[in-house]
């Protein structure tokens, strides 16, 4: 597994939480969710590239990606093809890896929950994949409409994937942890019966738009 710095305070493992940390960068096409609900990742990414409808570049990265490394698989968002299923789930699995995020399609959903691999897909096809064509292996890649470089903080949950550049993990951990207890903060008095409106000053924000509002 690629080296990181200490991930104490991404413990709770919120992509929208770091979404908002980073200034609402590094989020993945929504499109890209789990496969099942529940479903969470976090670790460093390997990303690969597979040409559309052939997964022999991802049978690769599983050969090569390190124990909670998060492979990053480029497809060109290609659906039609289930580039991963239960058999390779179980190698991922095995082998400790954290998961995987492809901008693609997969199939057998629902063994793959039952093996317990977190998988983040486009879609869901049982149409079967080739293996003719090698992609890259551990260089940067965009996947989800992100570039994601070997070792970039990738987090995952039902909300979706955001990728924290590796540069940048230690500095937005600080602002991710700043923002969950802000959050947490917010919850306890808006069941307390403060507002929305009042606790974000919302009608501050109204007169410097010149706009008159008496709520």
């Amino acid at each position: 597994m690629t080296a990181m710095p200490n991930l104490e305070a991404y413990a709770s493992n919120s992509a929208a939480t770091a979404h908002e940390a980073m200034e609402r960068r590094g989020a993945l096409d929504s499109a890209i969710k789990p496969v099942r609900r529940g479903m969470r990742v976090l670790g460093p990414a390997f990303p690969c590239l597979c040409l559309p409808g052939d997964n022999l570049t991802l049978h690769a990265a599983l050969k090569m990606a390190k124990p909670g490394d998060v492979i990053m698989c480029a497809a060109a968002g290609f659906t039609e093809q289930g580039l991963f299923g239960d058999v390779m789930a179980s190698c991922a699995k095995g082998k400790g890896i954290a998961g995987l995020v492809v901008d693609g399609g997969v199939r057998d959903g629902a063994t793959i929950a039952e093996i317990g691999f977190p998988v983040f897909t486009r879609a869901l096809s049982i149409k079967g994949s080739v293996k003719e064509a090698l992609g890259t292996l551990n260089k940067p890649t965009v996947v989800g409409g992100v570039l994601v470089e070997p070792g970039d903080l990738v987090i995952g949950d039902d909300d979706g994937v955001v990728v924290v550049p590796k540069a940048e993990i230690a500095d937005i951990a600080i602002a991710y942890k700043q923002r969950e207890e802000k959050e947490a903060r917010f919850r306890r008095e808006l069941l307390q019966g403060k507002t929305t409106w009042d606790m974000l000053n919302l009608g501050e924000l109204m007169r410097k738009k010149g706009i008159a509002l008496d709520i």
